[in-house]
């Protein structure tokens, strides 16, 4: 290990494979993981000022986690469990949601399916 408890300083790992490591409670600070790939456990693990950007996340179970100042303007989401989600203070200007059962869903304290329910009624008299 170096002086400051760091085993491996300005070290280079390009291209290296982790297989069956131990990495419990490491830190990474100020480390390129640009086109890494992660098929592990990172329960409890920590993101902090990190950049995602392009990001893919297939097959990712993120429950129970909490997502605080993120930007995910023109990202893409597919086949989503977000049931029993809160969300608060958001920006959806320009938003689509297509296929979703909104059942139960309220916007402001109000049912989603009441809210079709009047803009369809809407609709078929101006029809």
């Amino acid at each position: 290990m170096s002086e400051n408890n760091h085993p491996f300083p300005d070290s280079t790992f390009k291209g290296f494979t982790f297989t069956q490591s131990d990495m419990t409670a490491a830190k990474f600070n100020g480390v390129d993981l640009s086109d890494a790939h992660f098929w592990a456990v990172l329960k409890h693990a920590q993101f902090n000022d990190c950049n995602l950007q392009s990001a893919r996340f297939d097959d990712v179970n993120l429950s129970n986690s909490s997502f605080e100042d993120i930007d995910l303007s023109h990202s893409t989401f597919s086949n989503i469990n977000m049931s029993g989600v809160t969300l608060s203070h958001l920006n959806l200007a320009n938003v689509e949601i297509t296929d979703a059962n909104v059942e139960g869903m309220k916007i402001n304290g109000v049912l989603v399916t009441e809210l079709i329910g009047c803009y369809e009624q809407k609709r078929s008299r101006t029809d």
